[in-house]
């Protein structure tokens, strides 16, 4: 019985160890292991989860490490700030959570999916997807289509024509131009979570400074650079968080280094 204690305990002794070693060796985390292959990311920082703005700062994954991509750029969230998300990492319980028709941006990890627009094309490294008439996002939970971009012209099913996103706002919201140009971002992806959130995307805002209902808006000349620097091939990520998370998080999360930009706080 002695030696069978003795055995017991070592081998408790040896798996702290090993976790300790890995620790101390910055291997990713659980988390951060479903987007470590990510050669690219777009990161958004906020003050905290009531901020309604924040600023964008894209990176190139070098080595182990981030390097930054020109400079941060300003963007407006999500009417009443942003809260915990469904993308790559699991829902967290520290903070607010999303959920459909909130005014909140999702923040975490997501994947990046289609670019979209008005063009019949774009200069993007995206699949890239011109909206028509109808095309819209299904933003109504009991849907079998929630969270999903579809031609309604082709697909009937129940609840289609309560939807309230247009994808062509130019054609059905008086000249509306803040699809003209944006990419999907990968909150609620299949849409299981029915009252998750639906239709989260990076787009140009209506005005600067102005929110909205959960996306993230950003100028024209900011949207035309990321859209021409983003490559499917390279893997993409969204990453959005407050401050205090973003401090909390980083190291376990391999997140990069950032430097507080001219006039921040």
């Amino acid at each position: 019985m002695p030696i069978r204690r003795t055995a017991t305990a070592l081998l408790a002794l040896l798996a702290l160890s090993l976790a300790a070693c890995a620790h101390r060796s910055g291997l990713p985390s659980a988390d951060a292991r479903h987007w470590a292959d990510a050669q690219q990311m777009v990161l958004v920082t906020a003050a905290d989860w009531d901020a309604s703005g924040g600023e964008l700062r894209r990176f190139d994954r070098s080595g182990d490490g981030w390097r930054q991509v020109g400079e941060a750029v300003p963007v407006t969230l999500g009417r009443n700030g942003s809260g915990w998300g469904l993308g790559l990492n699991p829902q967290r319980g520290d903070g607010p959570v999303k959920r459909e028709g909130d005014g909140k941006a999702p923040a975490g990890v997501f994947a990046i999916g289609t670019a979209f627009g008005y063009a019949d094309q774009a200069t993007t490294g995206l699949r890239y997807q011109a909206m028509t008439t109808n095309d819209w996002c299904i933003d109504v939970p009991a849907s079998n289509y929630y969270n999903k971009i579809i031609d309604r012209s082709t697909v009937k099913a129940p609840y289609l024509d309560q939807s309230s996103e247009p994808m062509r706002r130019d054609l059905h919201a008086d000249g509306d131009q803040r699809y003209r140009e944006g990419f999907v971002i990968e909150h609620n992806q299949s849409g299981t979570a029915r009252q998750g959130g639906s239709c989260i995307f990076a787009h140009l805002w209506k005005a600067p400074g102005e929110t909205t209902a959960g996306c993230t808006a950003m100028a024209p000349d900011s949207m035309d650079a990321l859209l021409a620097w983003l490559d499917a091939r390279r893997k993409p990520v969204f990453v959005l968080l407050p401050k205090a998370q973003y401090a909390a998080l980083k190291r376990d999360w391999k997140l990069p280094e950032i430097t507080a930009s001219e006039g921040s706080p």
